[in-house]
């Protein structure tokens, strides 16, 4: 598992390629989803939600294609299943064409 990725390089999304040429912003949620939500402590809560814990939180990526798209992206550390400890790269949205000047 990826803790704390980069932004890609390029992605394949709807069968076409795009390279990244230019990273707009980035952010993390750290917040804890589903039954995750339930299995710690309050205490522990505070510090997991500012820094991330084992398998929790997401990291977006707003990012510009040789396309001239703008994309947010994300990587989710949450692994599937016992057998998968990786997280995953998801395309959230397509925001539309970059503005030219």
């Amino acid at each position: 598992m990826t803790k704390n990725p980069d932004a890609l390089s390029a992605f394949v999304w709807r069968d076409d390629r795009y390279e990244v040429i230019e990273l707009l912003s980035s952010w993390s949620d750290f917040s804890r989803r589903g039954r995750m939500t339930r299995n710690m402590r309050a205490s522990s809560l505070k510090k997991a939600v500012r820094r991330g814990s084992w398998g929790v939180g997401r990291f977006y990526f707003r990012v510009r294609t040789d396309k001239n798209r703008i994309f947010d992206l994300y990587y989710d550390r949450a692994p599937k299943n016992a057998g998968d400890r990786v997280g995953h790269w998801y395309v959230w949205r397509e925001l539309g064409p970059a503005k030219t000047p």
